[in-house]
């Protein structure tokens, strides 16, 4: 019988598992949605029968139905040597992944003020899935820890200097698992090492943000104190003045609804006033939906202005890199984009942006572009795998 590790990841009404088997490859993914609500449902991938769970599941009872479901299916035969959670924020305590004991439990609620949407379900993952395997290590991976590395001008704030020392305000950065993978994979593909890299990364999917990295390491980004800053997002707004919250306080706006608007309501759902699916915005702006084109333009110039001031923090760039479901999959996004990056002499080759990559090793630049561009799938299940595995076995 095989080794194998599972990966847990738990968003706010859903989880995703993976299992890997001992030489990192993939054996089975599973999806539960819609948790806490009457719909709530879960599947396996590439299996038809649906797993069924009750009206109402949480977390907890939707983990235990999909690993019984594993086994049943004879996709997991045994307990897996390790198991590795994704979490979202580890504020300035976690620089790296971390064997989960009382202590990182702890100190993983003590950061769920600076994420409430995500940590207090990242446990909820965790605590169901150390009452089903008690005697398996597990570890958690941190969105935030990849970007510890950012030097203070780059994450302090122009704030009282308390807001920081007493109460954490900082930029922290996220989606580091993604990051991190891009820098390994970007220095494969131009046969150079990770310590040697230094590239843009940008990962657009429903969340983005973009990253500065420098010789392997991440120097700048653009989520901050939590995931709403930067990019323009699939609901979240990105940047916006701080003022807006006077502005619509004047207006009988709460701070608390005005945070739930700029999480929920806003970004390209907000600009278009359809969706936050950019493959359905596409289709809406070539049949003259004006809002969803303007949407699909403010979310190319905000990129590529964040593009530019990413290089402030690069004494050189050895490829800008796009990945996540948008950037690997959007050859029109990765175009209009870069008609906004001339200055920094970045041409795309309109065969291989259409084919993303597919049969260029990634690189959809043109001949004559300043810098190589590539399309990188992303990876982060497998970075949780290969963490987990590796503190399991120290």
């Amino acid at each position: 019988m095989e080794d194998t590790i599972l990966v847990v990841n738990c968003g706010s009404s859903s989880l995703k598992l993976a299992l890997f088997d001992q030489n990192y490859n993939k054996i089975a993914s599973a999806l539960a949605e819609r948790l806490n609500n009457t719909d709530a449902f879960a599947r396996i991938k590439n299996v038809d029968d649906p797993v069924v769970l009750s009206a109402n599941a949480d977390h907890k009872q939707a983990l235990a139905a999909l690993v019984n479901a594993f086994r049943e299916r004879q996709l997991m035969t045994r307990d897996p040597i390790a198991i590795g959670h994704r979490v979202v924020h580890g504020g300035e305590t976690f620089r790296e992944a971390s064997p989960i004991d009382d202590a990182t439990i702890a100190a993983i609620e003590s950061c769920s003020s600076l994420a409430p949407l995500h940590n207090p379900v990242n446990l909820a993952g965790i605590q169901a899935m150390q009452a089903l395997f008690p005697t398996i290590t597990q570890v958690a991976v941190f969105d935030t820890a990849y970007h510890q590395t950012l030097p203070e001008r780059a994450f302090r704030y122009a704030l009282p200097d308390h807001y920081y020392r007493d109460w954490g305000v900082r930029r922290y950065g996220f989606h580091g698992t993604s990051h991190y993978y891009m820098a390994h994979e970007a220095s494969l593909l131009l046969d150079k090492t990770p310590a040697t890299t230094s590239i843009i990364s940008a990962h657009l999917g429903n969340g983005c943000s973009i990253t500065a990295i420098r010789d392997g390491l991440s120097v700048d980004t653009s989520m901050g104190l939590t995931p709403l800053e930067g990019l323009v997002m699939g609901t979240r707004s990105g940047d916006v003045d701080p003022g807006l919250f006077d502005f619509l306080a004047a207006r009988g706006i709460s701070a608390r609804e005005a945070h739930r608007v700029l999480n929920n309501e806003s970004g390209l759902l907000g600009l278009s006033g359809q969706t936050n699916d950019m493959r359905s915005l596409c289709d809406l702006a070539d049949h003259g939906h004006e809002p969803s084109q303007l949407a699909i333009e403010v979310f190319c110039f905000r990129l590529a202005r964040y593009i530019g001031a990413m290089t402030a923090s690069l004494s050189r760039l050895d490829a800008l890199v796009f990945t996540g479901g948008i950037g690997e999959n959007s050859a029109r996004i990765r175009r209009e984009t870069a008609k906004h990056l001339c200055l920094l002499g970045i041409e795309l080759d309109s065969d291989l942006n259409r084919d993303h990559g597919r049969w260029s090793d990634g690189r959809i630049n043109a001949a004559d572009s300043r810098y190589p561009v590539l399309v990188i799938p992303t990876n982060e299940e497998l970075v949780i795998a290969r963490e987990a595995a590796r503190l399991a076995t120290n």
